[in-house]
């Protein structure tokens, strides 16, 4: 069963059209990667995806039901979270008033603060801290276990590992890796490591100026050809 169909999915800044008919499924406990060059349309994919951002046609269906229209909080209540880039958290609060107040206004579910610390073990000796003063690491451990308490059924994660130290990219995996085992969320991640892109997920979706570029089994896909797709040289090609 599909846990996210998207449908020729159409989103704009203005004049400019940043997603241009974009479609994919993905199963449930199911891992997709999306990647793509700088611009490629994959911040306002998932800006669209979460409700942030407004669609222009095409759908969004969150296990059959269409939340093409909905503002974002009613789809965090259906059970789509997503960890943003820049991860966003309330800087004065500790980590876990930032925790609690996400499972305020999530749906309820078996992601309780107990689970969630358990599943990142990075949040533990930081919970009575202020969120303000961590890391780049433990700020984004942090930023995945707040949507983690929405008990979301899927999860959409972007720019996963920016800015983080190769130590922390590490122990933030391990605990994805986890999560992925569980089989309990679909995750949908934006990853600029295009090996650990492939490494981690179960399909890969590639964009090329806000147009699938090429999608497939991560396992199926040689580097070969998703090079090509990330950086359009078979478009250059045939253009020149």
């Amino acid at each position: 069963m599909s846990a996210l169909v998207v449908g020729q999915l159409v989103a704009k800044h203005g004049l400019l059209t940043a997603v241009r008919g974009v479609s994919f499924s993905v199963k449930q406990g199911e891992v997709l990667s999306v990647v793509g060059a700088n611009g490629a349309g994959k911040t306002t994919l998932f800006r669209t995806l979460s409700g942030v951002h407004s669609i222009d046609s095409g759908g969004i269906f969150l296990h059959d039901e269409d939340i093409s229209q909905l503002p974002a909080h009613q789809r965090v209540r259906k059970g789509l979270a997503m960890v943003p880039e820049g991860r966003r958290l309330f800087v004065d609060m500790t980590v876990r008033e930032n925790l609690q107040i996400a499972g305020e206004h999530g749906r309820s579910g078996s992601w309780v603060l107990d689970k969630v610390v358990a599943a990142l073990p990075a949040l533990e000796p930081i919970l009575n801290k202020v969120s303000g003063g961590l890391s780049g690491g433990q700020r984004q451990a942090v930023a995945i276990g707040r949507a983690l308490m929405c008990n979301p059924s899927v999860l959409l994660l972007d720019e996963v590992s920016l800015g983080l130290s190769p130590i922390a990219v590490e122990g933030l995996y391990q605990s994805l890796e986890q999560l992925k085992k569980s089989k309990e969320t679909t995750m949908i991640i934006v990853e600029q490591d295009l090996n650990r892109a492939i490494r981690f997920s179960d399909h890969l979706l590639c964009l090329l100026e806000g147009k699938v570029a090429l999608s497939g089994r991560s396992d199926e896909l040689s580097h070969v050809d998703i090079t090509k797709a990330y950086f359009g040289l078979e478009a250059e090609v045939l253009n020149a």
